[in-house]
């Protein structure tokens, strides 16, 4: 999960089609309904040469565990190649808020981000493990803020470079970056994912997706399509 994650986030093989193979891999061998699994088969037995990955026992921790600090990084992934439905779709299986009908399953806190859940080698597949203990909460932050929303910090300014479900209509953020609030309205008329096509920014267009700095404590109003 990590070398497709990180490479396919930071935009490699968007162009020769390899992204959207490693991706679609990840669908294929590491999916499950409560997230991606870290490796797939799971290891039964130990290796000397590989050491702690091959000493849990199979769907557990490291050996083919539901690893959900490193599932945002797929799922960034799928808003580089334009996918919002399956980037939202990923997204739900590890966050708390859509799993109160798992309870039963999950065992943990209602609230609060697993470092894993049992994967699908595991006898109880979809157990959370070490709730607290984990970088979930912030890499799932980064995830639906940045990626999905697609409201991103960069050098020149804050980006607008949203990749959402199609048939969400829109949403509202407000955002305070560089000394200034920014009222952010989305709108998608046409029932798209992916591509920023107009941007106003009090009520002026602006002939790019990044918003301009202002720095003066005042709220811009921007508007989105």
């Amino acid at each position: 999960i990590e070398s497709q994650g990180i490479c396919t986030m930071a935009g490699i093989g968007v162009e020769d089609g390899k992204a959207k193979m490693a991706l679609d891999s990840c669908i294929k061998y590491l999916d499950t309904k409560y997230g991606m699994v870290l490796n797939n088969p799971a290891f039964t037995r130990y290796y000397v040469e590989l050491g702690e990955i091959s000493s849990y026992p199979p769907g557990y921790k490291e050996n083919a565990g539901i690893f959900c600090h490193n599932n945002p990084w797929v799922i960034a992934g799928e808003t580089v190649i334009g996918r919002g439905s399956r980037a939202f779709e990923a997204y739900k299986k590890i966050t708390p808020a859509y799993l109160e009908e798992e309870s039963e399953i999950r065992k943990v806190e209602p609230y609060v981000y697993c470092q894993m859940v049992a994967g699908k080698d595991a006898k109880r597949h979809g157990e959370g493990k070490n709730s607290w203990l984990t970088g979930t909460a912030s890499w799932t932050f980064v995830v639906i803020s940045q990626y999905i929303l697609g409201i991103k910090p960069d050098f020149d300014g804050l980006k607008i470079d949203p990749c959402i479900p199609e048939d969400w209509n829109g949403y509202t953020i407000k955002r305070f970056y560089r000394g200034s609030y920014y009222e952010i309205e989305v709108k998608n008329p046409s029932h798209i994912s992916k591509g920023v096509k107009t941007i106003k920014v009090d009520g002026n267009e602006i002939n790019s997706n990044i918003l301009p700095v202002f720095n003066d404590g005042k709220t811009h109003k921007v508007e989105v399509i």
